[in-house]
């Protein structure tokens, strides 16, 4: 259930509900909206909710009260009507972007990162053609363990010198709790990979922070799993989501995965983030990333994440699907003329710090 505030309602008005919401034994949890404010009631409680509504209902204040079906009470559109809007880029190095709005976010850069000249050189490369954030992971997800892992430590450091010279925030990968402090030190965006969508003692862990997170779907996960995955970060207090899609599993073999296009209106429909796809990892093969890119423009995608390499057939991990410089800088100007049509514009990089 959730109680929808009037807007322009007082705080006094806000604490009493809240002081009400306790007494039921419910867990308020505020949706802090531009206009006006919303309050969840989460929890289980043995209660008659119509009662409750009606209740509620009569309060100072109170713009209406509204049952809520979806499991996913907070990432639902419902408890925040209007499409979120939040700025990346932490770090007093770093460039504000803004997500969520009618300019598209770039994400590009290397899967790993292996050297300095490799990373900083990739960043300058895809600021130039455009891009506004720099992703590379520092610790790897592998299938095998005697594939690279990443650089760890050292991964993040070259990242943090990379966003130094460009100005370009930085999204990378966690995969272990004890990493986290050092992440937040060295990262603009915290990426939840697709295998640990469903990892939820790592969500909750990052929705204790208050650094944004890119949580990428899981290759089996159903929409609403995804969203439950959200609810995770956004229940222990982060409400800087980014939702990524990246292609799920299908009978389909002809590519790693198959993007689920579908994806982008639904979850446009039925939640308040930021929706983001990952043309590179949905398809696996860097001659499909362009057209599944501006199909997901199209789509009406907020953004894209996509995996840029100097020389993909040196890469230490997922070289096939890795765009060049060059031919980032290509899908990019194409995209510069695509995103007016559905009235959006790509999101121009600030001028280098350095």
């Amino acid at each position: 259930m959730i109680i929808v505030m009037q807007q322009g309602a007082s705080d006094a008005e806000v604490a009493n509900v809240v002081q009400q919401v306790e007494a039921t034994g419910f867990r308020p949890f505020i949706n802090p909206g531009v206009e006006r404010k919303v309050i969840a009631l989460l929890g289980e409680v043995d209660i008659d909710k119509v009662q409750l509504v009606d209740r509620f209902s009569t309060f100072s204040g109170v713009e209406r009260v509204q049952l809520i079906s979806e499991p996913y009470k907070l990432a639902s559109r419902h408890s925040h009507p209007d499409p979120l809007r939040f700025e990346l880029g932490l770090h007093p190095d770093a460039t504000r972007v803004t997500i969520g709005g009618s300019e598209l976010v770039v994400m590009a850069g290397p899967c790993s990162v292996e050297s300095e000249a490799q990373v900083v050189g990739v960043a300058h490369a895809v600021k130039a053609a455009g891009a506004t954030l720099l992703r590379g992971g520092a610790f790897k997800p592998r299938s095998s363990p005697h594939s690279f892992q990443g650089m760890g430590l050292d991964g993040l450091k070259l990242l943090a010198t990379a966003r130094a010279a460009t100005g370009l925030p930085v999204v990378t990968e966690i995969m272990d709790p004890h990493d986290l402090d050092e992440i937040c030190r060295y990262a603009d965006v915290i990426q939840i990979g697709a295998r640990n969508m469903q990892n939820f003692s790592l969500l909750r862990y990052v929705g204790e922070t208050r650094v944004p997170v890119l949580l990428k779907r899981g290759p089996g996960a159903k929409v609403s799993d995804f969203l439950l995955a959200a609810e995770y970060v956004l229940a222990g207090g982060n409400h800087r989501v980014i939702l990524c899609e990246r292609g799920i599993i299908t009978f389909e073999d002809s590519t790693r995965y198959t993007t689920d296009i579908n994806a982008i209106p639904v979850l446009k429909r039925q939640t308040h983030l930021p929706v983001v796809l990952d043309p590179s990892h949905a398809t696996g093969d860097s001659a499909y990333v362009p057209s599944v890119a501006m199909a997901a423009v199209a789509g009406g995608a907020d953004g894209l994440i996509i995996e840029v390499h100097p020389d993909p057939s040196k890469a230490l991990s997922d070289g096939k699907q890795s765009l060049k410089p060059d031919q980032f800088s290509v899908l990019m100007d194409k995209l510069r003329r695509l995103a007016p049509v559905v009235d959006r514009e790509l999101q121009a990089p600030a001028a280098s710090l350095a």
